[in-house]
């Protein structure tokens, strides 16, 4: 029953609020529901409450009062992902109806989707940009509990909860009530998914272990089809006196850890050992840490590993964990040695995090001294080429050699050394139990330890992802086999790789004589390497590229590159226009004669062709470049060119919409670079998410976040008012500090910048929304 007196509930009007993203389905549940018509129910859309138009928080509440007062129930059809959206509505309901949540807990990339493609939304979120705040709310998402004033909490998690959730409502009827409690949650000590439980498996006990105190986690194998694939538990607790809490203590849950797709990292606790950190508070700092991380990142997996079976803080975790819902197929506990996951556990985990000391150095017992033991010396050498010391709250990531034991044993590519807060006055830099301090260190510690996990495994699907466009492209582009929306890399024998390299260095040693080297450029070397990229030479397989990789910054650079590290001082003027170098006519040469470079063009028109930067700052990054005679750069751009720098920004609204089939997420910039280095125009499109490889210094980073890009809607304006654009030429905006385009924090290179981006959801600035100056992937292109 839902209450003591049965009678007077059967009577109470239901006020449900709905929690979830945009496309969960809110409205067509509530739709669902009222089709029935067995009760009296008002929808309170925020969207429409203001005669059909969006409304106010405000006026939501008041229509919700109104309909309560005449005993309606109503919906509040609002995403309510935070509970301080909710509170207000709960407040108001809970002396004049039962107040029930109804949590549309669907997956992200669900909602994305039908945000996405959804056409006539009633707030008109839907296309591009529907999939930026779909993402941006499930961020904040915070699931409702029964102390905030609910009475009765549903979750649904697919669309089979969802339809068993409108039948539930569609048959109450006016005098019927729903009991209370919370339904659809996985609680605490849930019995295992039937689905899975065929997999189940007895976990050994140590014989040295009492059997009614073992909380192992272990690993059970299966093979299916040939895939060779982990279970891992997500452990059970015993109480105090050494009873299991249920049935399952002692059994594995299944997660399925040797997936292709999932990056795997495995940590130990941090600070709760030797620096004594309180295991309860730290365990509340761990499952935060983790939801918030895992809420962010798709595609890896957290495993907290102890080598006790006693551990005390694998079970606090386990159990908080467990209330917050997190998903126990990417957040595990494990108990075993950290150093031999694979051999003794079967779990593939390619990175793991070492407890560290602030030296850096072997020793101190414990996680520290096993992982530099087994990892031998091939650890200890690479740590010191990429750190000295840490300090607390930091973490550094040291790729491990493959003439490691760790790396060739276990397949560890990565080893993360963190750094948490001391709280043993028996050693340096004690906080004297100061646990506000030493819980800001350890969110901080782990925190950092998880962003450059996710650095990792970007690195590394990158790198799959090249792989293949290689692979694919080994007979190099042609005008009928350009896929626009994959990376691909220009077929081009070593023979002519050769041959350009001589030509260059014939024109370099010409060039040296008569004026020295283009500013920004420190050798021989990276004049030919930019020569090489501009004459489009590409080597087949892109192992030159690679080679010279390893030697250099880069082999050969893209387009955007060589405008970076060749930006001139010299205004923009008729004589500067006459004395390119042969260097810096790469794009001029393509524009000009299009048929003997249809190896890199993509697409080509009368106006512009359309060709990749083989050495992207982003994820994606084209070129639109004009064919026009005489237009080397924005400078010489005037009305008479409007028709042409329309066409080529409409193209870039296209490649955009091509685009989104790969990431609906995505978000771009149509622009030009103030002063560019390489004759003819063109728009650089380039998607804001800036995870690239070849992204390596400040001109890099402000040549493209910097008033020194100037953004194709605004060169139109401009020249459309006063006859030519702006140029803000100011060398000054390339060496400005490094800056998050997003929430504008600083930050002091460019490994910090790019771990920091990767997770900042701060919305963009008003200035880049305002005047289509950001694009989203799916806008449709416009005329």
């Amino acid at each position: 029953m839902a209450g003591d007196d049965p009678q007077a509930d059967k009577t109470k009007p239901v006020m449900l609020i709905l929690v979830g993203a945009p496309g969960s389905g809110k409205t067509t549940f509530c739709n669902d529901v009222m089709s029935a018509d067995r009760r009296p129910w008002v929808r309170i859309c925020q969207d429409t409450i203001a005669n059909g138009k969006a409304g106010t928080k405000q006026q939501c509440l008041k229509s919700a009062a109104e309909a309560l007062k005449d005993d309606k129930s109503v919906f509040i059809d609002r995403c309510n992902l935070e509970q301080e959206q909710r509170a207000d509505f709960v407040k108001l309901g809970r002396t004049q109806a039962d107040v029930h949540a109804m949590v549309l807990n669907l997956p992200a990339r669900l909602c994305i989707s039908r945000s996405v493609k959804r056409t006539g939304h009633e707030g008109n979120l839907q296309g591009g940009k529907a999939a930026a705040v779909v993402n941006r709310m499930m961020q904040k998402k915070e699931l409702p509990k029964l102390s905030e004033g609910f009475c009765r909490i549903t979750f649904c998690l697919n669309e089979k909860d969802v339809k068993e959730a409108v039948d539930a409502y569609i048959a109450l009827g006016p005098s019927d009530s729903l009991p209370s409690g919370i339904f659809g949650q996985k609680s605490e000590d849930a019995k295992v998914q039937l689905g899975i439980m065929k997999f189940l498996k007895k976990v050994e006990i140590p014989k040295n272990v009492p059997p009614n105190e073992n909380s192992q986690v272990s690993a059970a194998k299966r093979e299916s089809k040939g895939d060779v694939s982990c279970s891992m538990e997500l452990e059970k607790g015993c109480n105090k006196n050494g009873t299991a809490e249920d049935e399952f203590c002692g059994k594995s849950v299944v997660g399925d850890c040797s997936r292709d797709d999932f990056h795997t990292l495995a940590f130990p606790s941090i600070s709760t050992s030797d620096f004594q950190f309180n295991h309860e508070k730290a365990s509340d700092i761990i499952t935060e840490v983790v939801a918030d991380f895992l809420n962010k990142v798709d595609n890896v997996r957290l495993i907290l590993v102890d080598l006790s079976h006693k551990s005390r803080i694998l079970s606090l975790v386990r159990a908080k964990a467990a209330k917050k819902h997190i998903d126990s197929n990417k957040f595990l506990t494990h108990v075993g040695d950290i150093t031999r996951l694979h051999t003794e556990g079967g779990l593939h985990c390619n990175v793991i995090a070492n407890a560290a000391n602030w030296r850096l150095k072997p020793g101190g017992g414990g996680v520290n001294a096993a992982i530099f033991k087994a990892a031998g010396e091939a650890l200890e050498i690479a740590t010191k080429q990429h750190a000295e010391t840490l300090s607390p709250g930091n973490s550094v990531v040291i790729p491990l050699p493959s003439n490691s034991p760790l790396h060739q044993r276990e397949g560890v590519t990565h080893v993360i050394h963190v750094l948490g807060p001391n709280m043993n006055p028996q050693r340096p830099n004690c906080l004297n139990n100061d646990y506000v301090q030493g819980g800001k260190v350890l969110r901080d510690a782990y925190t950092s330890l998880f962003e450059n996990f996710a650095s990792i495994s970007r690195s590394k699907l990158n790198q799959k992802i090249q792989k293949e466009s290689n692979r694919k492209s080994s007979t190099g582009y042609s005008d009928n086999r350009c896929d626009l929306a994959k990376d691909t890399t220009c077929d081009h024998t070593s023979e002519n790789v050769q041959k350009a390299k001589r030509e260059i260095s014939h024109e370099y040693e010409k060039n040296k004589k008569c004026k020295g080297l283009p500013s920004g450029f420190d050798s021989k070397d990276e004049l030919m390497e930019h020569d090489c990229v501009g004459s489009s030479i590409r080597s087949k397989s892109s192992s030159f590229s690679a080679k010279h990789d390893d030697n250099r910054n880069e082999s050969s650079v893209p387009t955007s590159m060589l405008e970076e590290k060749v930006h001139t001082h010299q205004k923009i003027s008729e004589e500067s226009k006459r004395s390119w170098g042969s260097w810096a006519q790469a794009l001029h040469q393509i524009a000009m004669h299009p048929e003997k470079h249809k190896d890199v063009i993509l697409e080509m028109s009368d106006e512009f062709v359309v060709l990749n930067d083989l050495y992207p700052k982003a994820r994606k990054h084209l070129l639109v470049l004009s064919r026009a005679s005489g237009l080397d750069t924005l400078a010489d751009a005037r009305r008479e060119h409007l028709p042409l720098l329309k066409a080529m920004h409409s193209a870039g609204l296209k490649l955009a919409e091509k685009l989104y089939t790969d990431d609906a997420f995505m978000m771009f910039r149509l622009g030009y670079h103030s002063v560019p280095s390489l004759q003819q125009l063109h728009l650089h499109v380039i998607s804001q998410d800036f995870d690239s490889p070849h992204l390596k210094n400040k001109k890099h980073w402000n040549s493209f976040t910097t008033a020194f890009f100037r953004d194709s809607a605004d060169v139109i304006e401009e020249i459309e008012k006063s006859g030519r654009a702006t140029l803000n030429d100011d060398e000054k905006l390339l060496l400005m500090e490094l800056r998050c385009h997003r929430c504008k924090s600083a930050h002091p290179n460019i490994p910090r910048l790019k771990s920091h981006i990767a997770n900042c959801k701060t919305s963009f600035p008003s200035s880049l929304i305002q005047n289509g100056r950001l694009v989203f992937a799916s806008m449709k292109a416009a005329a």
